[in-house]
């Protein structure tokens, strides 16, 4: 019989910052801390899609956070079903070795249409005259009812945007510590995403980062409580780090000058249309898939790439078969960028900003091209931030269709950023198992999944 396990993903946890974590810090004392080595890119969706099936991007297919799709022709970002996550997950494993196996996931991504057997996730009500409700999504759908009704409706917009805070972490927690008193889950997944956002927005150097630290320690150090009285062996680990940048790179905006990428103009705005271009890149914070129509002309933009400032790395299909990282849904190249530097999505001319779609100034990661770090901000702008939030929002009530365009464009706010693999082993991702474990340091992240199967079925 499999031993009840937990495993919590603080996100954005490195060795340097659990000083500023003093239950981490014990709980990491009494046990083996490891740095991790991602898979590039080290981006969410695909970190943990590695530590959940073993495989690298080129055996799950997560190759980021959204990919484009040429059937559809179409960009998708954050898309929540399992079924796009490919091999035998660790929970289908242990499902197996033993029949009496369950597990929960508490917002660990691809976290919808998945096999196990209690799921919650962030799922926002869509409203079509235009307004997002805050909600989640659960399995069974009873869970949802229950948690919400006793902690309230899940903080959405404090799980991500503007008023990101650690009251969505807060809550994830809550709804664990209720989810394993009444279901008794063999194996738990956590996601707490609570650091990544001061670390995006100030950067890691930051005076308020010990603060931001010191948060979401309170509220894994509950949880770990919660957990240790029953009995749970309990395994931490972060799926990436953030280091500093100052500087984004605009890959589309290459392209457009180059006569490669397509835009076309509705009511005034310019939309991307990747069908129609010739290349285009997906950008994903420190990396960016560069899909190309025509493999004949990989040449040209491989030395397009080679003279814009803030590319490190031009990794052609044969290049990523080699880190094991190509696989269908990858660009023909995959842009790696430099220390200090990430990769914005803009297509728009600089200067151009008018012309940027609507879109672009709100919260909105389906619609956008890519990941939009600038989510985190409010438009400075706004001498008086609130009163402009709030004065939308009650037009919103008053029944008029409005736009919360509330963020902003300039990518240069941005602060912290992750993706690439290259770090001090201070400031590597770590994992932290119990004491006697093997203490190699750069441990795979593929490997973690072995790691869950050694703490549930291991004496």
């Amino acid at each position: 019989m499999a031993h009840s396990t937990a495993f919590i993903i603080v996100v954005g946890l490195t060795e340097s910052l659990l000083a500023h974590a003093p239950r981490l810090r014990a709980f990491a004392s009494a046990g083996t801390l490891r740095t991790l080595r991602p898979p590039l890119p080290a981006v969410t969706c695909t970190v943990q899609a590695s530590m959940f099936t073993g495989l690298p991007p080129s055996g799950h297919g997560v190759v980021a956070n959204g990919w484009f799709n040429r059937e559809l022709q179409e960009i998708h970002f954050w898309k929540q079903s399992n079924r796009l996550v490919q091999g035998e997950k660790v929970w289908e494993t242990a499902k197996k070795r033993d029949p009496s196996f369950t597990c929960a996931n508490m917002f660990c991504w691809f976290n919808m249409y998945s096999s196990v057997d209690w799921s919650v996730t962030p799922r926002p009500i869509y409203k079509a005259d235009g307004r997002k409700i805050p909600d989640c999504y659960a399995e069974p759908p009873e869970l949802r009812d229950t948690l919400q009704a006793e902690l309230g409706r899940f903080p959405l917009f404090n799980f991500w945007g503007p008023g990101s805070s650690i009251a969505s972490s807060r809550w994830i927690a809550e709804a664990t510590k209720r989810v394993v008193e009444r279901h008794d889950p063999t194996l738990t997944l956590v996601y707490l995403p609570h650091l990544d956002y001061d670390l995006q927005k100030l950067g890691p150097g930051h005076p308020d980062i010990p603060k931001a630290v010191g948060e979401i320690d309170e509220v894994a150090g509950g949880l770990i409580d919660h957990l240790a009285v029953r009995n749970r062996r309990i395994i931490i680990a972060s799926e990436y780090a953030i280091e500093p940048v100052s500087e984004a790179v605009f890959p589309n905006r290459a392209l457009r000058e180059a006569g490669a990428l397509r835009v076309r103009t509705e009511d005034g705005h310019e939309l991307l249309d990747p069908g129609a271009s010739r290349a285009f890149a997906v950008a994903d914070h420190q990396v960016a898939h560069v899909y190309i129509r025509d493999p004949a002309d990989i040449p040209e933009f491989q030395r397009l790439f080679a003279s814009l400032p803030g590319v490190e790395q031009i990794l052609t299909r044969a290049e990523q078969e080699e880190i094991d990282i190509a696989h269908e849904r990858s660009g023909e190249l995959l842009l790696v960028a430099e220390p200090g530097r990430l990769f914005a999505y803009d297509y728009w001319r600089a200067g151009e900003d008018s012309m940027a779609p609507d879109f672009a100034r709100t919260v909105d990661i389906h619609r956008k091209p890519g990941y939009d770090p600038r989510e985190l901000f409010i438009d400075p702008r706004f001498r008086f931030p609130k009163l402009a939030i709030a004065h939308r929002l009650l037009r919103r009530k008053l029944g008029m269709r409005t736009l919360l365009d509330v963020i902003p464009l300039d990518a240069s706010l941005v602060k912290g950023s992750h993706g690439r693999r290259d770090s001090a082993p201070s400031e590597k991702p770590i994992l932290i198992t119990p004491a006697g474990a093997d203490t190699s340091t750069d441990f795979p992240a593929e490997g973690v999944r072995d790691v869950l199967l050694e703490s549930l079925f291991q004496e």
